[in-house]
């Protein structure tokens, strides 16, 4: 017979909001802002690391909103 009580998962969640896309400069995610080796390596993570990782991302947003180039350096709204 199946457990119809949901199982509560420990740890810090994933920040991964399912949009996977990778910064070809900043070389991190723009959905969830790891690094390619923090996504592969989330599951053997200790809740200590993931702490640490989460800690950094919003420094990691802002990086991405810095733009480098693109329409508004044309039309010279830097």
């Amino acid at each position: 017979m199946k457990d119809d009580i949901p199982r509560l998962r420990s740890g810090i969640e994933s920040p991964c909001i399912n949009i996977c896309v990778i910064h070809p400069a900043e070389r991190i995610c723009t959905g969830c802002l790891r690094t390619i080796d923090e996504i592969a390596q989330w599951s053997r993570m200790t809740d200590a690391e993931r702490r640490t990782v989460m800690a950094e991302l919003p420094d990691r947003a802002l990086r991405l909103k810095k733009r480098r180039g693109g329409r508004a350096a044309r039309m010279g709204q830097r």
